[in-house]
């Protein structure tokens, strides 16, 4: 079996942070989701895990931070073309998200951040090597 990568997020509402999270291209997985949680797909080994805080606490011994007021982890998606990076991230803002920084274009790599309604802040990017600057 591939290595997978399961990032947990404590979230106020499942439900509307599936919606959110669907619409930037996530899937959900109803084998391994229920109504206290729901796990989101990205890729056959990326996966999001959005849990109610109860969930959530269930698994933890410290407080649940913040995240509308700290950021508690960054959390970078890349894509194929700027223009999915653009659609991702329009996608997510017409589904209720914000976006607290605009677009930094590096050269070789563009870059737009999204966050959920929890603050959970993702970073959506394409990264063109070709334009990789030499050393």
């Amino acid at each position: 079996m591939a290595k997978q990568v399961f990032i947990n997020l404590a979230v106020k509402d499942v439900e509307k942070s599936m919606a959110f999270y669907t619409a930037l291209g996530f899937t959900n997985n109803p084998q391994f989701s229920d109504d206290t949680g729901k796990c989101m797909v990205w890729s056959e080994t990326i996966f999001v895990m959005i849990l109610s805080h109860e969930k959530f606490a269930s698994f933890i011994t410290k407080p649940i931070a913040e995240t509308k007021t700290a950021v508690a982890g960054l959390f970078s998606l890349s894509v194929e073309s700027l223009e999915e990076v653009n659609t991702i991230v329009t996608n997510g803002l017409e589904a209720g998200g914000t976006e607290p920084i605009e677009l930094r274009d590096y050269g070789f790599m563009q870059q737009r951040t999204i966050e959920d309604f929890d603050g959970h802040t993702w970073e959506i990017f394409y990264m063109d090597m070709t334009k990789l600057p030499a050393e």
